[in-house]
């Protein structure tokens, strides 16, 4: 599959991801979850995978963590009309569990399509493996959130998985939901171009400098 050229033909990428058997993964889909929203907005949302209710529907992020993200994008003034949400890899892996090694590279192209077709002015990650993936570093959520980095072009915003969130899980005292919506907050100020934008003055490119998740840190959501 061919991604290059100035200009990515996305409407033929994402034909070609409805109809991938590149992995495992698509011997037990019910069907590809390409994106939601719109692919030619400012804002790209990248979570880690479909669940249950995705690989029914198609769509990224349409249960409880899908319903929470649209109501903390609510009060933002955002919706899903005016960002895009997408997935590191497109189909379900079976029970839930997290992506594999090769299965996130088989999957890579199309997010990498995406990317090149939206070039976005901000990236939110969600979680562990789109924050990897974008920074290309071995770096856990819980570090790397309440920084901005510089990628892609794009300034780069980590938080928390809305999954994490709906578990209850709180990390340090910090509960995941009000992280979000602070991270969230900073989204609206890159938009509006105000000086909260820019929480890290020094070069975003390089900053900050950890590249190691804490040894007990969890994998996947968080």
């Amino acid at each position: 599959m061919a991604v290059e050229g100035a200009v990515t033909d996305i409407e033929r990428i994402r034909r070609e991801a409805l109809a991938c058997t590149r992995c495992r993964l698509a011997e037990g889909r019910t069907q590809v979850v390409w994106a939601a929203g719109n692919l030619d907005s400012d804002v790209l949302f990248i979570g880690e995978a479909p669940g249950f209710h995705e690989d029914r529907q198609g769509v990224p992020f349409v249960g409880a963590a899908g319903q929470l993200l649209d109501t903390l994008l609510g009060e933002i003034g955002l919706d899903r009309t005016r960002v895009a949400i997408v997935n590191v890899v497109k189909c379900r892996p079976p029970g839930n569990r997290d992506p594999l090694p090769d299965e996130i590279d088989a999957c890579r192209p199309y997010l990498e399509a995406q990317l090149e077709h939206m070039k976005p002015r901000v990236i939110v990650t969600l979680g562990n493996f789109a924050t990897r993936f974008i920074l290309e570093q071995p770096i856990g959520i819980s570090r790397a959130r309440g920084h901005a980095y510089r990628r892609r072009g794009a300034t780069v915003i980590p938080t928390f998985h809305p999954a994490a969130a709906l578990r209850g899980s709180r990390f340090g005292g910090l509960s995941p939901v009000d992280a979000i919506r602070a991270d969230l907050r900073r989204v609206r100020a890159v938009l509006d171009g105000t000086p909260a934008a820019s929480p890290v003055p020094a070069a975003l490119d390089e900053a900050p400098a950890e590249s190691e998740p804490d040894a007990a840190e969890q994998l996947g959501l968080f």
